[in-house]
């Protein structure tokens, strides 16, 4: 599994959104590029993605933007990134189909199937929450400041 750009930006942006989720204020693509340091236009792409998927809200209007469709906590990497990449569970092609099919058939239900299934199980058993946890936790270790 290859996660492309377009996949991390949308973590991040959804992440970024998640951060701001109870303030109940909607967030513009602009200030989302701004702190993130994304392309405006690349967003634009990755929310009309995420809009497709219900995964946020479109507010219109001089005080507008975007908000999370739903709590933080109700929304995991698995639903970001399978609204985002085309391939994310991406079929293998046979390795040997036409003088050994028993092979490809093996290899499908020992190897690929099982970590397709461990891949769509992890990236289901984390949210948004888990990840503002983590970066808080993260934030905490760096502001500690070590004396000798």
């Amino acid at each position: 599994m290859k996660i492309s750009a377009k996949g991390r930006y949308g973590l991040a942006a959804m992440t970024y959104l998640a951060r701001n989720y109870a303030s109940g204020s909607p967030v513009t693509i602009v200030s989302i590029s701004e702190k993130l340091g994304i392309s405006k236009i690349y967003l634009e792409q990755v929310f009309s993605l995420l809009k497709r998927a219900r995964l946020v809200n479109s507010i219109k209007g001089s005080q507008g933007g975007y908000q999370l469709s739903r709590a933080p906590r109700e929304i995991t990497p698995y639903d970001i990134l399978s609204s985002i990449e085309l391939s994310l569970m991406e079929e293998t092609a046979p390795a040997a189909q036409e003088k050994m099919p028993e092979l490809d058939r093996a290899l499908a239900a020992c190897v690929f199937t099982p970590l397709d299934e461990a891949i769509q199980k992890t990236l289901s058993s984390v949210s948004l929450d888990d990840i503002l946890t983590a970066i808080d936790k993260e934030k905490s270790t760096e502001s500690l400041m070590y004396f000798i």
